[in-house]
Formats: structure tokens, C-alpha cells, sequence
């Protein structure tokens, strides 16, 4: 009887009681397992009579890394090439980050950015290389119709932000998972591949390792996508395979403030402010280390889309700097600051005989424990009143609310949705098919690369669009070599 197989598969279990030699039938490939006590390898093949024979096997496609370019690219694969084996592996839970995104509602891309060069330059790495093709490929509009098509039903808010209308991350993991399902791609959780090698026919050797059991497998692949986001692991397997790695920093971060009158704001936010960041090893001007938008005070510092742009953009320039440095909060960036000294002026004209604390100028919409805390730092006390304050301190609080500086003492971490900035170089992969220019039929996608993206959606939107450029790529070569294995 004539059989073909698929691909070969090792399991090197550590567990030395039986001397049982086993073969097990994992989806067609074949699988050896070694005498527990020669050590030797007996091989078992996998009969397919219920399938007609083709003159050539079919071709296998492991994905290292569940999250979401790993398995956005796997389905897209899948649809392209539907012959092809899709094998994804993944350490922990498929998706963790979707899960947490947006505070549990995922945020899935944004929706203000139409223009790509726009688009672009929300990616303090990539800005430049990104301004191609990659995103015509796959932007923001075809993410969002890809999940409406499947039933999710998207929102957007007023500052771009997309956001499923049921306001949780399950709507997103369970679409891509039954979606996953239809197409038959198989998803393996609690593995590592540890190792990768590539053989002079262009195909990859794997040593996977399960992480609750002492056993390890060896499988051949075809193609590999390696996208295991920030994790060492997908930049050892980078190394490798001939690549080189920009060392990782940390990117989306809150800035720790040392200043106990400050803790005592937490939870204040402020729709709108200007910050500019200062560092003593950067001396040149940097138009990104400065940011507007909404800020927010924490237990710790300060939090908010200002700040985490603003950590995203410096992030290398924080991490020599130890992250130490100087920030500078402009408060009321709608007013020049000859109107507001005009503003404050006119409050002490009006209100003579009243408290500072408890009438501060409603156009500057503060809240009064914030307003409290200018004017501590100013010294004046809260039954002082606007009789006794002088003109020159009416200078020094519009200064303050203008140019408040903040020593910086460090970064905190913010969570599981830790983003980095390092990985693989943009220069040593192709981004119009996201497979790498040092070794054929191995593909990359998501933040294993030297990517990232201010807060928003837009590190999302990189890992939809690496993802499906990468398993479109990977479909049309493996639906030519199918093609030619069959003439």
C-alpha cells in the first residue's frame, strides 16, 4: 500500500516507566516516540487511505504566538491556501492582550485616521517605513469591516478609538476564535518553541517544548510567522534564524512624580493639556517629546493619553536617561498667558474681600483641589484673601498654571498591556509581504518587530495589518507550490 505523509513529528517524553513504544495520529503528521529505555527511535506511519493520494504532501505553516497578528495571520492563511496545515502555538492564553485591551472593551483600531501618512505617524518606530504600502494593504477601514462582516458590530468615539458596541473583549477573541475553527487552523496552548533552524530545502526544524509536562516535540514546518509580540522568545528564535535584535525598552509607561501634595489629587483629570518632556542626555529639540490631550493624576504621578504618548515617543531617550527628567505641564493651553495674568486680575478686583481657595476663575474650569494645590505651591494660604495677594504672585500662579514642572523619578508599568519598543529591524524584513529578506519562507508580524504605537488602537492596528499581509503572503506561495506539486 502507497502512502504519502504530511510531515513527521518527534515526541521525546522524559518519562522513563514504560517500554511502550507509542504512535499517536495528530491531524496526518507522524509521530515518533522512543523506547523509554533504548532511547531508540521507532517510527509508525500514518495510513490516509480516506483520502485521495497527491503526488506531494501537503505543506504545514506554524505560527508562534496565539495573540492577535498570530491568529489573524494563521486565518488568513488559511483562507487563502485551504490546503495548507496551519499549526499555531502558544504559551499562555490565546488572545490575553484582546482580552485586556480598553480596560476589558478592546480597543480594536482607530477610526480618525484615513489618510496613511497620518496613520503613519503615530508610530514613534516605523513612522517612516510605514508611510508605504502597509497599510493600503490592510488599514483601519478593512480591520473594522473584517469584524462587522463576522458580526461584531463596531463604535467610534470622539477620539477615534474603535471599540466593539458591546463594550467587551470577548466579542473580539470569540470572533477570531470560532473564525479559527471554521477555517480549521489548529490551536495548540501551554507550548514553547524553544529552538528553530533552517535546512537547505528551505524548511524549518522546531523543537517545541510543553510547558506543564516534560516532554518536547519536533516538528518541520514549511513556513514560519513568528509573531510572540514583546516576548524574548520569538527574538531568540529571530537570532537564530540570522537575524539581529534592537534591544527592547519599555514604550507605554505612566511617569512616576515625587510629590506628596500631588498624591493627593489622585484621580483629577484634565481634558486638555500640553506636556513637553526635558531630559539632561538629550539636548536637541525633539517636536514629539512634547503632547497634548487629556492628562490624568494617580496614586504614583501621572497617567492619560498625553503622558503615555509622550512615554512612547521618548521611550528610548527616558530609558539612557534612567528615566529622570523634567516635565513641564501647561495646564490652560487655550490661554495665552497675558490673558490669564488679565483673567486672574480682574478675579481679584471682583472678589476683594473673598477667600482665593474658594473662588477660582470659573473660565479655567479647574477643580478646587487642584486649584488648592497651585496655590500651596504658590504659599498662600487657604483663608487668605484676593485683598492680600499681590500682583507679583498673580504672575507667579499664571506661570505655575502655564509652566508647572514635575521631577520625574521613574516609570510604572503599565500592566499587561505593556508595550515595547526593539525587536527585529524593519530593514531585514520585506514589509510588502512582511517575510524576511535573510531567510526565505520565514515571516514576521506584530510588536516581535521594531513597531510601536502611541495609545489609541494603533499597536492593534499593526498587529491586524502585519498579520494579514504576512498570511496573505504565505497562502499565495503555498497555493502556487500546491499547484505545482500537482501537474
Amino acid at each position: 500500500m502507497s502512502f504519502s505523509l504530511a510531515r513527521y513529528l518527534l515526541n521525546l517524553h522524559f518519562s522513563f516507566s514504560s517500554r511502550t513504544t507509542r504512535a499517536t495520529n495528530n491531524h496526518g503528521y507522524l509521530l515518533l516516540a522512543p523506547d523509554a529505555n533504548t532511547m531508540k527511535f521507532t517510527t509508525t506511519a500514518i495510513l490516509r487511505g480516506d483520502e485521495p493520494q497527491k503526488p506531494s504532501a501537503e505543506e504545514l505553516l506554524v505560527v508562534v504566538g496565539g495573540g492577535a497578528a498570530g491568529v489573524y495571520g494563521a486565518i488568513r492563511a488559511k483562507s487563502v491556501a485551504p490546503n495548507l496545515n496551519v499549526l499555531v502555538i502558544e504559551k499562555g492564553r490565546l488572545l490575553s492582550k484582546v482580552k485586556i485591551s480598553g480596560g476589558g472593551r478592546c480597543n480594536v483600531t482607530n477610526g480618525h485616521c484615513a489618510d496613511n501618512l497620518v496613520l503613519a505617524d503615530h508610530y514613534p518606530r516605523g513612522n517612516k517605513e510605514l508611510r508605504g504600502s502597509f497599510f493600503n494593504m490592510h488599514g483601519p477601514m478593512d480591520t473594522m469591516s473584517w469584524f462587522v462582516d463576522r458580526g461584531v458590530d463596531l463604535k467610534t468615539e470622539d477620539d477615534g478609538r474603535v471599540f466593539p458596541v458591546s463594550n467587551s473583549s470577548s466579542s473580539v477573541i470569540d470572533c477570531l476564535l470560532s473564525e479559527a475553527k471554521c477555517m480549521r487552523v489548529s490551536l495548540q496552548t501551554g507550548k514553547v518553541v524553544t529552538s528553530a533552524s533552517a535546512s537547505a530545502s528551505r524548511k524549518f526544524l522546531l523543537k517545541i517544548e510543553r510547558r506543564t509536562l516534560k516532554s518536547v516535540e519536533l516538528v518541520e514546518a514549511d513556513y514560519l510567522l513568528i509573531a510572540s509580540g514583546s516576548s524574548p522568545q520569538g527574538h531568540n528564535l529571530a537570532v537564530q534564524l540570522g537575524h539581529s535584535i534592537i534591544d527592547p525598552v519599555p514604550s507605554l509607561f505612566t511617569f512616576k512624580i515625587e510629590d506628596t501634595q500631588l498624591i493627593e489629587l489622585s484621580g483629577v483629570t484634565f481634558s486638555k493639556v500640553i506636556v513637553k518632556l526635558k531630559l539632561e542626555n538629550v539636548q536637541r529639540n525633539i517636536p514629539e517629546l512634547t503632547q497634548i490631550g487629556p492628562m490624568l493624576v494617580t496614586h504614583w504621578g501621572l497617567s492619560g493619553p498625553a503622558i503615555l504618548r509622550l512615554s512612547a515617543w521618548g521611550a528610548r531617550y527616558l530609558y539612557a536617561s534612567g528615566y529622570k527628567g523634567k516635565l513641564i505641564v501647561d495646564f490652560v493651553p487655550d490661554l495665552h498667558i497675558e490673558d490669564l495674568k488679565s483673567m486672574l486680575s480682574q478675579q481679584k478686583n471682583r472678589f476683594l474681600k473673598q477667600k482665593v481657595l474658594n473662588s477660582c476663575p470659573v473660565e479655567l474650569r479647574l477643580v478646587k483641589r487642584f486649584w488648592k494645590y497651585i496655590l500651596d505651591r504658590e504659599g498662600l494660604m487657604g483663608d487668605t484673601l484676593w485683598a492680600s495677594v499681590s500682583n507679583s504672585s498673580l504672575v507667579s500662579i499664571a506661570n505655575l498654571l502655564k509652566h508647572c514642572t514635575f521631577e520625574v523619578k521613574g516609570k510604572g508599568q503599565f500592566k499587561d498591556e505593556f508595550v515595547t519598543a526593539g525587536g527585529v529591524p524593519l530593514s531585514e524584513i520585506h514589509l510588502n509581504t512582511m517575510e524576511s529578506r535573510i531567510q526565505p519562507n520565514l515571516y514576521f508580524a506584530g510588536e516581535v518587530l521594531n513597531v510601536d504605537g502611541v495609545t489609541g488602537g494603533f499597536n492593534f492596528q499593526n498587529a491586524w495589518s502585519g498579520g494579514y499581509i504576512a498570511g496573505s503572503s504565505i497562502g499565495r506561495v503555498a497555493g502556487n507550490a500546491s499547484l505545482e506539486g500537482a501537474m
